[in-house]
């Protein structure tokens, strides 16, 4: 059973899997997989409000202004079919993204909204994304880069939760078990079979 949403947020900090439970959410609904690094990979030749091409905000390592993202979220949202259903796993990242989100999704007819946030302590976090650097030899997961991703999820991303409880059906997962675990609880509090 499916309770009908349109768009579904997966939040959480980094290292929490929200990556990998979003797609395993979005492919178990037939839903468009919102991952926002493919997306901005996927529209690399756009020239952003600023001026300046995706792809070269992307290589230069910045982050996007909300201006810059909220320019090729709308693009890229445009081209999706009306009745698509969308997982969106990377965005938005602050109110003044999630207001945006809201108010896009709404005049494309969208109206039943729901979050699942993996919770995860801080420590856990830190410790995951030190193994994934590790591993997957990442360069963009050195600690300082950790600490300052982490800071910037407590300084913006924890912030945007209030406001996402009151504009979605708001479910809080741990996502400290395992993949399957989690993945299985999120079903569960989806209603989903």
């Amino acid at each position: 059973m499916n309770r009908g949403y349109d768009a579904i947020f997966v939040l959480g900090p980094q290292g929490s899997g929200k990556g990998t439970q979003a797609k395993l959410l979005a492919e178990k609904l037939g839903f468009f997989f919102w991952d926002t690094g493919a997306v901005l990979r996927r529209n690399s030749e756009m020239i952003t409000v600023s001026g300046a091409r995706a792809g070269d905000i992307l290589k230069s390592g910045r982050l996007f202004t909300d201006e810059e993202l909220l320019s090729v979220v709308r693009t890229e949202l445009e081209s999706l079919p009306r009745e698509q259903g969308i997982v969106f796993d990377g965005i938005p990242r602050r109110v003044g993204q999630a207001d945006f989100l809201f108010g896009l999704l709404q005049s494309f007819g969208k109206k039943r909204f729901a979050s699942v946030f993996l919770d995860i302590p801080i420590e856990e976090s830190r410790k995951r994304l030190l193994l994934r650097a590790e591993k997957e030899g990442r360069s963009d997961d050195t600690l300082a880069a950790i600490e300052r991703r982490l800071a910037d999820y407590q300084a913006n991303t924890v912030p945007m939760l209030p406001f996402m409880r009151q504009r979605t059906e708001f479910f809080e997962v741990d996502g400290r078990p395992s993949i399957e675990a989690v993945q299985k609880s999120v079903n569960i509090v989806l209603e989903l079979a």
